[in-house]
C-alpha cells in the first residue's frame, strides 16, 4: 500500500481510511458476522498458556464474542481511551499482571490491523491519527496523552501525525460543498465533544480548508450514560446509603461509585483491593444486600450487559418518547420506564456545559453564531435529539447537516494526509 492511512482512535469505535489518488477509501476489517468499517475499541483477555504472557487477547467484535461465549473467564475492557491524559491511571490489572494503557493501545491497534486485511501493514508514507481537542478526564495532561499516543501508534511504522477529530470531519464535509462556506464541526464521541470553525473555500482554491478556531470538554455519550446509570441502576447497589463506623452511622462516600458508573474502569474493579475494600463495606453497610449486589456484577463480569442496556435505552429515546430499561443478573432485576423528558433532565447539566464550550470555540476563531453557514454534526452522540435540538434552536434547522457520523474523521484524516500543508492540521 502507498499513501496515506487515516485513522480514527475513537473511544467507543475505531476506524481507518486509505487515501490515495484524489480521494479516500474507508477500510474494512473483518469481524465474526462480516466485514465492516466501524471496529469496536474493546479488548477481551483470558488465560492461555499458549499465548506469549500467558493472556490470550481479542479486540472490537471478536472481543465482544470472546466475552460472550465465557464472561467469568474473561476481562472484558472497552472506553479505554478515555484514560489516556490521566496521571492517576498507571495500568490495568489484567490476571495479575500490569499492562499500561501503551500495552492496551498497541494490543488494540495490532489486533485492529489483523483483521484489515493488509491496509494497515506498512506501506504507507504517513499516518494521521485523530485526537480530542480537550482529552477526557478532571485534569488531562496533554504531555502523558502526547507521549502515550506515540508509544501507541508509533508501531504503525510511518511519519505519524496527529489532527484534531474535528478537523477530519470538517476536511471531508469540505469536499461536499460546492461554494465558500464558515462551518462549525460538532463531533460527540464517547469520550469528548470537540468543536471547530473552519473557513471552507470555493472548490480549486490553493487552500481549500482554513482552521479558526478549536474547543473541547470530556462529556459525551460516556457521560450521558453515567446519568442513566447513577439514575437508575446505582440506587439498588448502595449509592446513598449509609454504613456503621464504630458508634456512628455515615453516608457511604460516592467514591466507592465512581468506578463503577465510568466504562473505562468497570472491568478494572475486579481485583483483590477494590474487592476487598468492596467486602469491607459490604459488612459495615447498614444495607449490606446492595453492596453486595454491587460485588456481585463486578465479580460476575456484568459490566457489557449493563453497557449495552444503557444503550438499548439511548437509542430507543432517540425515536420514541418514551422506553423501558431492562437489566437482569447479579441479583438484579430492573424494568423502569423512562421518558425522553427525563433523561434530558438528567443530562441538563451535560448540555450546557457543551454549549459553553460551543462560545469558547467561536470565541477562538474570533466569530459568532451569524457568521456560521452551516453546523456540520458527527459523532455517533450526535444522534441523540438534544444534542440536535441544541444547535437546531441556536443556529437554525436549516443550517444544519449531517452524514458519516462514524466515520466522516477517519475519511478526512485520511485526505489531509495527501496535502502537501499537514503542518496547517497537526495539532503537534
Amino acid at each position: 500500500m502507498t499513501g496515506t492511512l487515516g485513522l480514527d482512535f475513537g473511544t467507543t469505535n475505531s476506524v481507518a481510511a486509505v487515501a490515495s489518488g484524489d480521494g479516500a477509501a474507508l477500510v474494512t476489517i473483518a469481524g465474526p458476522d462480516g466485514g465492516e468499517a466501524v471496529f469496536r475499541s474493546a479488548l477481551c483477555f483470558w488465560e492461555d498458556g499458549d499465548q506469549p504472557g500467558g493472556l490470550g487477547v481479542a479486540a472490537g467484535p471478536w472481543a465482544i464474542r470472546e466475552y460472550l461465549d465465557f464472561p467469568e473467564g474473561s476481562r472484558f475492557i472497552q472506553s479505554f481511551k478515555s484514560v489516556a491524559a490521566s496521571a492517576s491511571f498507571e495500568h490495568a490489572t489484567i490476571f495479575e499482571r500490569r499492562m499500561r494503557f501503551e500495552d492496551l493501545g498497541r494490543q488494540f491497534v495490532a489486533k485492529m490491523a489483523a483483521h484489515a486485511g493488509g491496509a494497515m501493514d506498512g506501506g504507507a508514507t504517513r499516518v494521521v491519527v485523530g485526537r480530542p481537542v480537550a482529552f477526557a478526564g478532571s485534569r488531562p495532561d496533554e504531555a502523558l496523552a502526547r507521549a502515550r499516543y506515540d508509544a501507541v501508534f508509533g508501531s504503525l511504522g510511518a511519519e505519524v501525525h496527529y489532527v484534531y477529530e474535528p478537523l477530519g470531519a470538517a476536511f471531508s464535509h469540505a469536499a461536499t460543498l460546492t461554494e465558500p462556506a464558515t462551518i462549525l464541526v460538532a463531533d460527540f464521541g464517547g469520550g469528548t465533544s470537540d468543536f471547530s470553525v473552519v473557513r471552507v473555500e470555493a472548490p480549486g482554491a490553493a487552500r481549500r480548508c482554513v482552521p479558526l478556531g478549536h474547543a473541547g470538554i470530556g462529556i459525551a455519550g460516556d457521560r450521558f450514560d453515567t446519568r442513566i446509570v447513577d439514575h437508575l441502576v446505582m440506587p439498588m447497589l448502595g449509592k446513598g446509603g449509609q454504613y456503621r463506623s464504630f458508634d456512628k452511622i455515615l453516608d457511604i462516600p460516592g467514591g466507592y461509585f465512581s468506578d463503577f458508573s465510568d466504562w473505562s474502569r468497570l472491568a478494572l474493579m475486579r481485583n483483590r483491593r477494590t474487592l476487598a475494600a468492596l467486602d469491607t463495606l459490604r459488612r459495615a453497610a447498614i444495607d449490606p444486600e446492595a453492596i453486595g449486589r454491587m460485588i456481585a456484577v463486578v465479580e460476575q463480569e456484568l459490566g457489557y450487559q449493563l453497557y449495552d442496556a444503557v444503550g438499548r435505552l439511548k437509542r430507543a429515546l432517540s425515536t420514541a418518547e418514551e422506553a423501558t430499561f431492562r437489566f437482569e443478573g447479579a441479583g438484579l432485576a430492573i424494568e423502569a420506564p423512562v421518558t425522553r423528558a427525563a433523561f434530558e433532565a438528567w443530562i441538563a447539566p451535560d448540555i450546557a456545559r457543551i454549549d459553553q464550550t460551543v462560545d469558547r470555540a467561536l470565541a477562538a476563531a474570533g466569530t459568532g453564531d451569524a457568521a456560521i453557514t452551516r453546523v456540520f454534526l458527527t459523532g455517533g452522540t450526535s444522534l441523540t435529539p438534544r444534542i440536535r435540538r441544541l444547535f437546531a434552536d441556536r443556529f437554525g434547522e436549516e443550517r444544519i447537516a449531517t452524514g458519516g457520523e462514524l466515520t466522516s474523521i477517519a475519511h478526512g484524516l485520511a485526505l489531509i494526509g495527501r496535502q502537501d500543508d499537514i503542518a496547517a492540521w497537526a495539532s503537534g
